[in-house]
């Protein structure tokens, strides 16, 4: 099998960086490169240990790497693959982060062909609100999952190597068809970002209440938390998982309507019944708790 000697990450940033430090805490002979358009925050990467050196040049950046991890906004994927297609080893394998994968795959096979087969599609279920090197955290993917979505001409040994580098930084690597990530990740994680977005949003632009955020308490600040997180990342995140994501904000917008006329009309015991199924599916499915423990 292919081993890896030299990573470039291209956008070293939370997701990239705490890749990156990971890696160097546990596999120090690994030597990591950075790429980015800003010196200053490369040199700070540097002096985090994130990554060994790093270049302002892609084609220097990538052109002894083994393999290739993008971990830029969902926007710039097809432009990243455009700049590094000529210049990376014919062997290189590359790899990224992005949390919707049926548009980066469709960006890739039109960048480097239907015959490349060295590309992995991955997503790290991870974060944080903040954002940046700064925030970057070696111990950051510890019994997350990360899903890798092969397609069914991917290079195996590429998706084992792949699958390697995340296990190495203590994940639990899944695999999914695309199209049931993008539906997945609509559901669980785009959907309730949207929803915090919103709610802000809301009350944001509703002058009649005043300062209402003065007023918030434990409730409102744990599920706006997500609303901290990279309006940049989110935009691009929101248009190119479009389809998904417009599918289950219906289905939210359909389980509002419902809400709001059980509350209209004082269904009480139909809104506890709703509220005791919603609580109880969230003690069993994420918290472990079973119903006779509750």
């Amino acid at each position: 099998m292919q081993t890896i000697k030299r990573i470039t990450i291209i956008g070293v940033g939370l997701i990239g960086g705490s890749f990156g430090q990971g890696l160097k805490k546990r596999l120090p002979d690994i030597h990591i490169t950075g790429f980015g358009s800003q010196a200053a925050k490369l040199e700070r990467a540097v002096a985090l240990n994130v990554i060994d050196d790093f270049s302002l040049d892609i084609e220097v950046a990538v052109a002894a790497a083994d393999l290739i991890l993008v971990a830029v906004p969902m926007g710039a994927f097809e432009t990243v693959f455009q700049h590094i297609q000529p210049h990376i080893k014919a062997d290189a394998i590359i790899t990224d982060a992005g949390s919707s994968k049926v548009s980066v795959i469709n960006a890739a096979k039109a960048v480097f062909g239907q015959d490349f087969t060295r590309f992995v599609a991955a997503h790290p279920i991870a974060g944080k609100e903040q954002s940046g090197v700064e925030a970057a955290d070696g111990d950051l993917y510890i019994d997350h999952k990360v899903i890798i979505t092969p397609t069914e001409t991917t290079n195996k040994e590429a998706v084992e190597l792949v699958k390697q580098c995340w296990q190495t930084l203590g994940a639990e690597v899944i695999e999914m068809a695309p199209n049931y990530h993008d539906e997945v990740l609509a559901a669980t994680s785009h959907l309730p970002h949207l929803l915090a977005f919103g709610l802000v949003d809301l009350l944001t632009d509703n002058k009649q209440l005043g300062d209402v955020f003065q007023y918030t308490a434990g409730g409102f600040r744990d599920f706006t938390r997500i609303a901290s997180s990279d309006p940049t990342m989110w935009r691009d995140i929101a248009t190119y998982n479009a389809d998904a994501l417009a599918s289950w904000l219906k289905n939210y917008q359909k389980e509002l309507t419902k809400i709001i006329d059980l509350v209209e009309n004082q269904e009480g015991d139909a809104l506890f019944n709703l509220f005791k199924r919603a609580r109880d599916s969230r003690n069993q499915n994420i918290l472990g708790i079973k119903k006779d423990d509750a």
